[in-house]
């Protein structure tokens, strides 16, 4: 008989959810560790936070899910050997992660994120400053400030670094703007009608050097740890701004303050960091040309909705023996 058990527990109305999709499964809300470690030895499914203990205790373990998209601080060696089958959390962020980034070359793009600086400053300054202002005013045909300093988004190019669900929904947002796209992923090749070829890792150097914003919407994993570091600024335009949505893992924070200070790209925008809370002396917080907001990108009213029926989809394929809806490679970590 297949049983599922879940801990640390969830609430009635969450547990009643389960209970109706689960049918005839038999299912133990673990109230503390003592029941989780009785009931996980007959336990076919697992939800919630598994360790190396609880796992030891399973000898009927198939399926697993993580209450996570990320898996880098839920796998351990032990449940990487299992047989049994992991799912995550991915596909709930999609739409609400690509706002955000919009929003982030929305503002680098009109210099919304120095003329809000300048209006905590009471400071009343077109970029480039008054005469610029006054060119933009006067004349037709004449090239100033303004003009350099905004971006036409729809002469921009966009490169995405990981195209998965998130990925994807960037380039669906930035072609809607007229941004040209560039993606990578070591798995996804296409998006029909939005990304016609989307290029393997080892064009990475080529999208950094063709893209105006380079958007890292990549997990974090043993191959994506670090993977910007001195040589990837060096090989991004010096007029290129970088977005991470990501991972902080994946974005050498040491490095990427070196190339905002000498000028190798135009700035960054950063949701996610090596180390969080960002220190409060970090150099980046004093850099007008840096956006920084504390992981907090996939805040959203729907969350938790989808967070529950991606739980309770599972459930449905698992008692019948249907592919899960959100697969992971535990190998891979995604």
């Amino acid at each position: 008989m297949k049983k599922l058990v879940i801990y640390p527990p969830v609430d009635d109305l969450r547990l009643q959810r389960i209970l109706d999709a689960a049918q005839d499964m038999v299912v133990v809300n673990a109230a503390d560790q003592a029941t989780a470690d009785e009931a996980i030895v007959e336990a076919t499914a697992f939800f919630g936070k598994l360790t190396p203990q609880l796992l030891a205790r399973a000898k009927k373990l198939e399926w697993v899910q993580s209450p996570t998209a990320s898996l880098e601080h839920y796998l351990f060696p032990e449940l990487v050997a299992h047989p049994c089958q992991l799912t995550n959390m991915r596909g709930l962020f999609y739409d609400v992660i690509a706002d955000h980034v919009l929003g982030y070359v929305l503002m680098f793009a009109r210099n919304s994120h120095i003329y809000l600086r300048q209006q905590m400053q009471s400071r009343w300054e077109p970029v480039g400053g008054e005469d610029a202002r006054a060119d933009f005013v006067n004349g037709p045909g004449q090239v100033n400030a303004i003009d350099r300093g905004a971006l036409h988004l729809a002469d921009c190019t966009l490169g995405i670094v990981g195209v998965g669900s998130i990925g994807g929904e960037i380039a669906c947002r930035a072609r809607a703007f007229g941004m040209h796209v560039l993606g990578v992923d070591p798995v996804r090749r296409e998006i029909p009608d939005v990304l016609p070829e989307i290029w393997p890792i080892r064009q990475l150097p080529d999208l950094l050097a063709s893209s105006d914003f380079v958007v890292i919407a990549a997990p974090h994993t043993p191959e994506t740890e670090k993977l910007f570091s001195a040589q990837q600024f060096q090989q991004m335009r010096d007029s290129a701004y970088l977005i991470n949505i990501g991972r902080g893992a994946i974005v050498d924070l040491a490095a990427l303050s070196t190339a905002l200070e000498a000028g190798q790209i135009a700035g960054a925008a950063l949701d996610v960091f090596e180390v969080e809370p960002l220190p409060a002396d970090h150099a980046l917080w004093g850099m007008e040309n840096v956006l920084i907001t504390p992981h907090v990108a996939a805040a959203s009213p729907r969350i938790a909705e989808r967070h529950t029926e991606t739980l309770l989809e599972n459930i449905r394929r698992y008692i019948n023996g249907e592919e899960f809806l959100t697969p992971a490679d535990k190998q891979k970590w995604f």
